[in-house]
């Protein structure tokens, strides 16, 4: 996936624990482990916004986004992903 997640990075540089993180920010440290492996397919902005409150950061300290190789950004949002629907000037 082409959004990386730095949480481990501020984690470290606010000598915070996992499980300190979850608890202040009010979900499980499951949820927070999910997120913080990279394997989330989606964030809450609420969520986000309470983990930049707890580690006084901006969303840009814990999200960035990295090409992935061999295809462009441009052609991944490009890529169908499923069967087209017909709009409302089509029916």
């Amino acid at each position: 996936m082409p959004i990386a997640v730095d949480i481990d990075v501020m984690l470290a540089k606010r000598k915070m624990s996992v499980g300190e993180l979850a608890e202040r920010v009010g979900i499980t440290p499951a949820n927070l482990a999910v997120l913080k492996n990279g394997r989330a397919k989606a964030v809450r902005f609420s969520t986000l916004a309470a983990l930049c409150e707890v580690l006084d950061c901006q969303p840009g300290d814990l999200l960035r986004w990295e090409a992935e190789e061999g295809t462009s950004a441009a052609a991944q949002v490009a890529a169908p992903t499923s069967a087209a629907t017909p709009s409302r000037r089509e029916e």
